[in-house]
């Protein structure tokens, strides 16, 4: 307080002890910023309205003891106003999109947070993110700077501060000796409580990040697949092998007219002839976890994000082979995958043609390719990263003229739409893969006098389009929904791959039911470059099982691949 302050002001500034600024504090973060929680608290089994009202009351008083207890034993006095504002800030902006979205605060989403770029956040942007954060953050951390926090001596602080752990243990004691069952049921039948309590879910989460909890250091790269060779190599053959590698992004199966959606959102795709496969799972529920482990030689079970990124994957063996392996990326980065390959900048394919006011389409990642196929007499797999059905904003995704189902929702303020236009929306970005797919197709197939050439597309992971009121992806995987989970995957071959290497089409369209995943990526890759190496799993190679000899092939599926032998 200085002299020169109204004093009409200082009698209206209230005043109170660090004590009771931290119990206000926590009161309020836990009534006003977790509406979610209170959802899934409320929604739970009881005897009647009475016992319902009884422990709502009561999983109150223990979060607000809980969080007293942590800002009692981290915030100083000197500390509290810049920790509080801190936190009300933050807590305003996770409460808005856990409330708009249905999303949860895991490690995951905290990775997708800190590995996003600058444009896919700016899509987040907007009015209603606005006003939220001046309602809950701002005004809020206006009113932290009005209180005045009651100097006293260090003993009479520390008094205080050990008379309220006292008090908070007594509360979480109770708690736990009266409604141990209730609290039980809760924890085990809702693992998803941790991850809605705000904001303990984003400072923990966060905190492990940034302190790299997630991300050994020290750790040297651990080699794969040095022994990787290829069968034939393509020095001893008339033609080079050729496979352009579609990793797609925020696709779900559920949508994909080749998988038996209502809407024929891949007419393109329909007209080739590609196996789909209808039962594929993904890896992970963000781009962050599923596309470090769709390359993973390890596989889902066994699959770790900090540790995958001192470990070799498959672009490595393929490298290993003498298989020439590129990278180009209209998403937000490889996540690691590509740091030992060449990985082409956008600025070096980007073109006015294929982009739009505020973005590039796919479609543009097919430019200025000669040079690189050129470059080496060896075979070789371009992998292309989509920016795809990538959200909320999925009317951008697309030029206008695939907007084929309307209305649609040009805003990315999903929960402002309507059910119908959000669907709309992503079903045009849908139709745009679906050609874009086609385009890849196209363009191997005006290839095939140099090449012997075939396409894979497999989408990082599903989308949630508002079914049980939950938006976009990232949930958890033993929580998330299957529309986050289950993705399309694709396989285009050319008739003189096909022929080559004795597979048989019409095999691979009888496995179209096969549960598959991500898992089989890695392996299948493998086996269609015919690359052998310890690190080579047959049982999960897709093509695998369905090679035969070439002259029944070509009795049998004279229309393979629809181009030039």
């Amino acid at each position: 307080m200085t002299k020169s302050e109204p004093a009409g002001w200082k009698r209206l500034r209230p005043t109170l002890t660090a004590s009771q600024f931290r119990l206000l504090l926590c009161a309020t973060l836990v009534l006003f910023y977790n509406a979610p929680l209170w959802r899934l608290v409320s929604s739970q089994p009881s005897s009647g309205p009475l016992t319902r009202l009884l422990f709502i009351a009561a999983f109150f008083t223990l979060l607000v003891a809980l969080y007293q207890i942590f800002l009692t034993l981290i915030g100083h006095r000197r500390l509290l106003k810049p920790l509080a504002i801190f936190i009300l800030l933050s807590a305003s902006a996770v409460s808005y999109f856990m409330q708009s979205y249905g999303i949860l605060i895991d490690k995951s989403m905290v990775q997708n947070l800190f590995e996003t770029n600058v444009g896919e956040a700016a899509e987040l942007l907007s009015l209603p993110l606005l006003g939220h954060l001046l309602l809950y953050g701002l005004l809020p951390s206006v009113l932290v700077l009005g209180v005045r926090i009651r100097q006293r001596s260090c003993g009479t602080e520390l008094k205080s501060g050990v008379l309220s752990l006292s008090l908070c243990l007594v509360v979480i004691g109770l708690n736990a000796a009266l409604l141990f069952k209730d609290y039980s049921s809760l924890f085990r039948n809702n693992r998803q409580v941790r991850n809605l309590a705000v904001p303990s879910n984003y400072l923990y989460y966060g905190s492990r990040y940034l302190f790299g909890a997630y991300d050994p250091v020290d750790v040297p790269l651990q080699v794969l697949g040095e022994d990787a060779r290829v069968i034939e190599p393509a020095a001893e053959r008339e033609r080079q092998k050729l496979l352009i590698l579609v990793v797609g992004e925020t696709a779900r199966a559920a949508n994909f007219g080749l998988n038996g959606y209502a809407r024929d959102t891949t007419p393109r795709l329909r007209q080739e002839s590609v196996i789909h496969f209808d039962q594929a799972a993904s890896c992970g529920t963000s781009t962050a976890e599923s596309l470090p482990c769709m390359f993973s030689l390890n596989g889902r079970s066994d699959y770790d994000k900090g540790a995958e990124r001192h470990r070799e994957n498959l672009l490595d063996v393929l490298r290993h082979a003498g298989i020439g392996v590129l990278w180009r990326d209209n998403n937000s980065g490889c996540k690691g995958v590509c740091d030992r390959v060449e990985s082409q900048p956008a600025q070096l394919f980007d073109t006015a043609e294929f982009c739009g006011d505020s973005e590039c389409y796919d479609e543009t990642m097919l430019t200025a390719l000669n040079d690189y196929l050129n470059s080496s007499p060896d075979d070789k797999v371009m992998v292309l990263h989509q920016k795809g059905s990538h959200g909320p904003a999925y009317y951008l995704r697309y030029p206008r003229r695939f907007e084929q189902f309307t209305p649609v929702c040009d805003s990315n303020q999903l929960q402002a739409c309507s059910e119908a236009a959000i669907r709309n929306a992503y079903d045009n970005s849908i139709l745009y893969t679906d050609y874009f797919l086609s385009r890849v197709i196209g363009f191997l197939k005006q290839r095939q006098d140099r090449y012997d050439t075939a396409m894979l597309y497999m989408s990082d992971h599903g989308e949630s389009l508002g079914e049980g009121n939950i938006y976009l992806h990232g949930m958890p995987y033993l929580l998330a929904p299957s529309e986050q989970t289950h993705i399309p995957f694709v396989v285009w071959l050319s008739r003189s791959l096909a022929q080559r290497d004795d597979i048989n089409t019409q095999c691979l369209h009888g496995l179209r039911d096969s549960a598959v995943s991500h898992d089989n990526l890695v392996h299948s890759v493998l086996g269609l470059m015919n690359v052998r190496t310890e690190v080579y799993d047959p049982s999960l190679d897709i093509f695998r099982g369905c090679r035969r000899a070439p002259e029944d092939l070509a009795r049998d599926d004279p229309a393979v691949g629809q181009g030039p032998a």
